[in-house]
């Protein structure tokens, strides 16, 4: 699929922004830790092992849990109201805005391009291990993927399912997560390129990365 990649470049720049909910897990006391406009900081270290800012704690039955940031960016319509207050499970707290760059912006450019394989629910994610020995081998440009061909594991509530690629055949282009990450439902997991369109792809990157500081 081509793109008009001008009116794309002119919405980013224009709205360089994502705005992601925070969202309670369960029911519970809600206690909010950050204030209107603070910068909050998502998961640090090269293996995002240090949690980011403490957002809030909810507490069910004395049990309570510390909420951290997933992504860095500023707090935007707290909810006051429920401070000290029981909620439900899936009630909207605030937002994170956070400031895309220019790669995050080739990211969701190229989701528009590729053929994308999104994560059927919310689970932690792994490659499968033949994807993964190729991507040791060679570029992961260079692991070309066929409909059928085990690509994925979910893994749920203790149990592993293998995830098979039903689509048009290409080149692993892009991987959307870390291996063992938590992927919420629909997100992006891999984006194929077929060979047809490698070429375009490479050509929509380059505009990009020379046209979006200017």
């Amino acid at each position: 699929m081509d793109i008009n990649l001008n009116d794309l470049l002119r919405r980013y720049r224009s709205h360089p922004f994502e705005d992601y909910p925070v969202e309670t897990p369960h029911t519970g006391v809600v206690f909010l830790k950050v204030k209107e406009g603070q910068t909050v900081k998502g998961p640090g270290g090269e293996w995002l092992h240090r949690p980011g800012t403490l957002l809030y704690v909810i507490e069910r039955e004395r049990n309570a849990k510390r909420i951290t940031a997933l992504w860095s960016g500023q707090v935007s319509g707290i909810r006051l109201d429920i401070e000290g207050q029981f909620v439900e499970a899936g009630e909207l707290l605030f937002s994170i805005r956070h400031q895309l760059d220019k790669e995050e912006i080739i990211d969701r450019i190229l989701t528009q391009v590729l053929y994308i394989l999104p994560a059927p629910q919310r689970a932690r994610y792994f490659l499968a291990p033949e994807i993964s020995a190729k991507m040791e081998k060679q570029p992961k440009e260079g692991v070309s993927v066929e409909s059928g061909d085990e690509v994925l594991i979910m893994s749920l509530m203790k149990r592993d399912t293998v995830i098979s690629y039903e689509g048009v055949p290409g080149a692993l282009y892009k991987v959307y997560f870390k291996s063992g990450d938590t992927v919420e439902q629909g997100s992006p997991l891999l984006g194929i390129c077929p060979p047809d369109k490698l070429q375009y792809v490479q050509k929509v990157i380059r505009r990009i990365r020379t046209e979006w500081e200017k």
